[in-house]
């Protein structure tokens, strides 16, 4: 099972970025994915998931109403559009598959720095 994550970069306070994450060894459209972020010197917290039929989305309250979570289950892959950014959002971040009630299986992580 592989998820690879992409789409991070450098971006000035009140730009937009878009995260994808393409996974491959799993049945997609089975499993809950989500998203999930480090900033430097902080533990990872959940940012967003999306059940596997689209019709449930839950977000953090740091980003709800700047973040949207996407999924395509024809590609296999599940998307993050990150408006409105903040310094606060500076991370790396990373997707996550869940079938069941933990998290089986995380991406690498790609990088998002927010500049003031």
């Amino acid at each position: 099972v592989q998820l690879q994550a992409s789409g991070g970069g450098l971006v000035q306070t009140g730009g937009s970025l878009r995260l994808s994450c393409v996974t491959s060894g799993l049945t997609f459209r089975r499993y809950t994915l989500g998203w999930f972020r480090q900033a430097p010197g902080k533990e990872r917290e959940f940012v967003a998931s999306i059940s596997n039929s689209s019709r449930m989305t839950r977000y953090s309250d740091s980003v709800r109403g700047r973040f949207t979570i996407s999924r395509d289950n024809a590609k296999n892959t599940v998307y993050l559009q990150m408006n409105s950014l903040e310094p606060e959002d500076t991370g790396v971040y990373f997707c996550a598959a869940s079938w069941g009630n933990s998290w089986q299986y995380w991406g690498q992580g790609t990088l998002v720095t927010v500049s003031s």
